[in-house]
């Protein structure tokens, strides 16, 4: 843990810190209750107002502050602290635990009636917001900033009601305001408030707070903006410096098209942008490219970075480039050709007919029943011939010319195996460290309900690229049996659990592995499939299309339509196409329900696909089948109007379900679908003989690996299974 009185600012060269404005002076009235955490030993929190009102610490450790154990530790104050109060300011400075176990309250001011709150004032990191309640849950009113807390981090929190008006803020930043609260703090209880703790929720069965304490006051009032921006200046100039020092445009010394210039640091801070020429660059970062007769520009970016009352700045040089003439232009294109697999080509391939600027290219092939010019590729049937293919690009702009010649070599086809068993990959969780890795098990044989961990139960795939996690991990075979593509979510939860920041400034990428078989991955690659508008990129999964001759690739996406994706949206599920998971189409909308959807699986029968996907909505009397299963039904895959088939698949039998995998027996005509009963028992196995009625029951037996999560089934044949258990 660091402590939060280790602090000291550290920027990159170029940042430099603005003059600070004259010191807000402090408020006119002293806090009510000021607990500053700095004893030793002892269970008095001192009260350092002079108002008398020590705490009581029931368990925690000194040292860092206070530190709680987030299973009864907590700190309690005196009673009736509102009495009287028409407005209030309340603020803290609190470390969380990674492991913080929800619900919790960081803090509570109120009444406890049996198992019930009855009435308070408390603030939770989960979506991070401060309640007022004359009553229990149904009578509170928030102000939320609809985020979770960073954990792992200081931070400080405020609130400040009066007049109506609760003003939530972090690190000295508004980030919530409720113009129409209509409780008084001196209202809850009558005046009189029995348990008011610091680490300890009001509802007996929610959880302790772990983590630290390092200030906590109240003040009759409400501190104005300014004075809590002062207070918090010395966490906040901190994250506002980390923020400034992690701002990356990636290389600017040879631009060329529109740059990316964030708007919020990952600690909150707001960054906003001017340039020495808008002309060339604009202040949000798109690009106008100089004449081609003309001389390169170098423009100066600044970013102003905020945050409460700190304010840095940091400076950055792009070069924009002239626009290419045509022969550089051909060179630049010819140049970028590349076909992946070349020297083992077994499936259709990638062969673009456009250059990144504005280039034509055309293909000939040495062998057009090998690989024809669009990249389609028939190989022998298994026995028969490697053979050797040349392709030939001609890259062409404005009458200049260039070309370029590729040499493929193409195997036969595998010898047909029938599957003896099956492969299951996953993950395990955002519980543990390592629990956003990619996991694997192998049938007992073909019972696809009887599974055996690989690699003593850890993970046999790890990311550290991106966001370092890996979650919902998809394999598929190619059509002709010999290459797989295992594709996740590039996310981690460990360690912050901020799981609104995931949704609004994601990863916009998805992980991919190739191999040939099943053992060897290489190296995993990350690759961009979502727009820019788009805060995440969750659970992609993928299908051949015969039609296409290429695969779809599917995940879940919130679309937004501000900038710096504030506003609210909802996810929705997305589609491109690829030959190579190297290339992709520009991603499309596949489901648009106007409500949340994730999670989508298909398998195809008798020429009929079906897809199965979680119902995001809240499970209300509203919507019933929220958190749970529905199944559509469509001819074509990239349809965008599927045909209701069923809804509310493992409604009775599982809380709520999320994250299903579907797959035929290798045995007889039967399927199965796993669905994560998420926050319960995890993985729990469905099966039909049916697909087109619908309906699904529970297995009666089964033994799954510990912890599944969304994952994939992947039927095998016996030298694969072979390999497999070998191997692991």
């Amino acid at each position: 843990m660091t402590s939060k009185r280790l602090l000291g600012t550290v920027l990159a060269a170029a940042a430099v810190a603005l003059p600070a404005s004259a010191a807000v002076a402090a408020t006119a009235d002293a806090p009510l209750l000021w607990y500053q955490f700095d004893e030793t030993d002892g269970t008095v929190v001192h009260d350092s107002s002079g108002n008398g009102h020590d705490g009581t610490a029931v368990g925690g450790v000194w040292g860092d502050g206070l530190e709680l154990d987030g299973v009864d530790d907590h700190v309690d104050m005196p009673d009736d602290l509102m009495a009287g109060l028409d407005a209030i300011t309340v603020t803290a400075e609190v470390w969380i635990d990674p492991d913080q176990a929800g619900p919790y309250f960081v803090y509570g001011l109120g009444n406890t009636s049996g198992s019930w709150g009855d009435g308070y004032l408390f603030t939770t990191g989960n979506q991070y917001r401060t309640s007022l309640s004359t009553c229990h849950w149904t009578c509170e009113q928030n102000t939320a900033a609809g985020f979770d807390l960073a954990r792992g981090t200081w931070n400080h929190l405020a609130f400040t009601l009066a007049g109506g008006t609760g003003v939530l803020y972090l690190n000295g930043q508004e980030v919530a305001r409720n113009e129409d609260v209509t409780i008084a703090p001196g209202e809850i209880g009558g005046g009189a408030t029995a348990a008011n703790y610091l680490g300890r929720s009001l509802y007996p069965g929610d959880r302790h707070l772990h983590g630290n304490f390092a200030d906590f006051r109240i003040y009759d009032g409400a501190l104005s903006a300014a004075e809590i921006g002062d207070m918090a200046a010395h966490i906040s100039a901190d994250k506002a410096a980390a923020d400034a020092a992690a701002i990356d445009l990636g290389d600017t010394s040879a631009v060329t098209d529109d740059l990316a210039l964030p708007e919020q640091g990952a600690n909150g801070s707001a960054i906003a942008w001017s340039s020495s020429d808008p002309a060339v660059i604009d202040q949000v970062g798109a690009v106008t490219r100089p004449a081609a007769d003309e001389a390169d520009e170098a423009v100066t970016l600044t970013a102003t970075v905020t945050l409460g009352s700190a304010r840095l700045q940091r400076a950055f040089t792009a070069t924009v480039l002239a626009e290419y003439d045509d022969a550089e232009a051909v060179a630049l294109d010819a140049a970028a050709l590349a076909i992946p697999n070349l020297d083992d080509v077994r499936s259709a391939i990638h062969l673009p007919t456009e250059g990144a600027n504005g280039t034509t290219i055309t293909w000939k092939s040495s062998k057009d029943a090998v690989i024809a010019t669009d990249g389609l590729v028939n190989r022998d049937e298994p026995g028969g011939k490697t053979h050797k293919v040349k392709l030939k690009a001609t890259v062409e702009r404005g009458g200049e010319k260039e070309k370029r010649t590729f040499t493929a070599l193409v195997p036969p086809l595998p010898e047909q195996a029938e599957y003896t068993g099956y492969v299951f990959t996953y993950f395990t969780g955002e519980g543990t460290a390592n629990g956003e890795q990619v996991y694997a098990a192998l049938s007992d044989g073909n019972d696809p309900l009887a599974w055996n961990e690989l690699n003593g139960a850890q993970p046999i795939l790890t990311s550290d690229q991106g966001e370092g996690g890996v979650r919902d991990p998809f394999v598929i075979r190619s059509p002709e049996g010999d290459r797989f593509y295992l594709i996740a979510t590039d996310l981690k939860i460990h360690g912050n659990g901020d799981w609104d920041g995931a949704q609004r400034h994601g990863s916009r990428s998805i992980m991919v592995w190739e191999s040939t078989d099943l053992i060897d991955w290489g190296e995993g690659r990350l690759v961009e499939v979502s727009p820019e508008a788009a805060g995440n990129t969750w659970a992609p999964e993928a299908y051949w299309d015969d039609e296409l001759d290429a695969y779809v690739v599917f995940w879940a996406s919130k679309l937004y339509e501000t900038e710096d994706h504030t506003d609210d949206t909802y996810n929705r599920m997305m589609y491109a196409t690829t030959r190579d998971f190297v290339h992709f189409s520009e991603p499309q909308v596949w489901v648009d329900a106007g409500y949340s959807t994730i999670d989508s699986t298909v398998i195809e029968h008798d020429g009929v696909y079906y897809r199965f996907t979680k119902d995001e909505r809240s499970n209300t009397s509203g919507s019933p089948c929220g958190k749970f299963i529905m199944g559509q039904t469509s001819t074509s895959l990239t349809d965008t109007d599927w045909d209701f088939l069923t809804e509310c698949i493992g409604a009775g039998a599982i809380s709520r379900g999320e994250g299903p995998l579907v797959f035929k027996s290798n045995t007889e005509d039967k399927w199965y679908m796993f669905i994560d009963e998420f926050g319960g028992r995890g993985y729990v196995p469905f099966e039909t003989t049916d697909l087109s009625s619908g309906e699904w029951t529970v297995a009666e037996a089964y033994d799954l690996p510990a912890s599944p999560r969304h994952g994939t089934v992947l039927p095998v044949t016996a030298d694969e299974y072979e390999r497999l258990q070998a191997a692991w």
